[in-house]
């Protein structure tokens, strides 16, 4: 009997304990956000909840199951009765396309010390915002781009390609190219010479490699004279390039065999000269194959050095291509340059060496 009544107390006991404490009641536990829209940013619900316990209710922590997810609550202690509310906001960005579930813990003082919530939803994905492609202005026109690269054109051959022009502006104009004489192998034509606003229009452009005795890169410049003004500018400029390459598909096996073969050393030292000096180098060309090798071209990218020399060198002889380098401006120090050989040896016609030079 005794034993009956102390665990009815200590029942009682527990049952006054439990009312007593705070004991927090959400009205809902979760939420669904439907069909929401990626590009309309951040989404907030709001959760409420009430104190239906006997001792002021206290939220500790709220904690989400992702970044893209904020909890805010009522920081204030909630009195029995009372109501307060927890809001949830979610950044959709990054998931569009795609659906979503995300929790958050919420830690109190009440009776069940957490609880938890969830929303979820789907995320239609964000258009794309068309990007203005005519960035680039010259004089009243746009572009996108002022250089047109027409990559390998075999030596005979013509290559073209164009460039898109747009008139942005508010007035008709008149459109025009101005090209230099010496680039005799250009070629071009304007597909629409008066746009109006808002009018494409296309710069067509041909390299020819009949036209000229070059091999390897070559490049030419054209002026857009928009309404009969010259402006010989870089703000004006069009470049236009492409490399031309010596077609060999044609050889037989004959000249093949018969080929010319190029031997130049790989690095040469030019040798020391005072600053503000020319320099004069030389590279030796062995050819050692039968038939003559002919230099089609040497060149260097490098202002400071001019280069020059063989053009046919016959079978088992050498031929010598000066450098020069004006040290004008240079610092004293070792410097590395390169110069490039293209030749008619079908199976080595581009070789580079690295010429080296130390100025005082």
């Amino acid at each position: 009997m005794k034993k009956i009544l102390s665990t009815l107390c200590m029942t009682l006991a527990a049952v006054v304990m439990f009312a007593q404490d705070p004991v927090i009641t959400f009205t809902e536990k979760e939420h669904n956000f439907g069909t929401i829209q990626e590009a309309d940013g951040k989404v907030t619900t709001v959760f409420t909840f009430k104190n239906e316990g006997m001792a002021p209710l206290l939220i500790t922590d709220a904690k989400a199951s992702c970044g893209c997810t904020k909890p805010k609550y009522t920081e204030a202690p909630v009195e029995p009765g009372q109501t307060g509310t927890l809001s949830v906001t979610f950044n959709p960005s990054g998931y569009g396309g795609r659906t979503f579930t995300k929790t958050i813990t919420v830690t109190s003082n009440a009776s069940t010390p957490t609880v938890t919530l969830r929303i979820f939803g789907n995320v239609l994905a964000k258009q794309a915002v068309p990007k203005n492609p005519y960035v680039l202005h010259v004089g009243e026109l746009s572009m996108s781009t002022r250089v047109l690269d027409l990559g390998t054109i075999q030596k005979g051959e013509a290559k073209g390609g164009e460039l898109e022009y747009a008139n942005l502006s508010a007035a008709a104009h008149q459109v025009n190219l101005a090209t230099s004489p010496a680039d005799a192998f250009l070629v071009h034509e304007i597909s629409l010479p008066n746009p109006q606003p808002k009018e494409v229009g296309k710069f067509i452009f041909v390299i020819d490699s009949k036209v000229t005795k070059l091999y390897g890169p070559v490049e030419a410049k054209a002026y857009v004279v928009v309404d009969g003004k010259k402006d010989l500018s870089e703000d004006y400029a069009l470049t236009i390039k492409a490399t031309i390459t010596e077609d060999f598909s044609q050889l037989s096996i004959e000249d093949k065999q018969n080929a010319p073969i190029i031997e130049v050393a790989k690095e040469v030292n030019l040798g020391t000269v005072a600053s503000g000096k020319i320099l004069r180098g030389r590279v030796e060309v062995l050819n050692v194959g039968s038939n003559p090798l002919e230099i089609r071209r040497v060149l260097s990218v490098d202002p400071a050095l001019t280069v020059k020399g063989a053009k046919s060198i016959k079978s088992g002889k050498k031929g010598v291509i000066t450098v020069d380098v004006n040290t004008k401006g240079l610092q004293p120090g070792v410097y590395n340059r390169e110069i490039t050989i293209i030749s008619n040896d079908y199976l080595r016609s581009v070789k580079r060496v690295t010429v080296h030079f130390t100025v005082e």
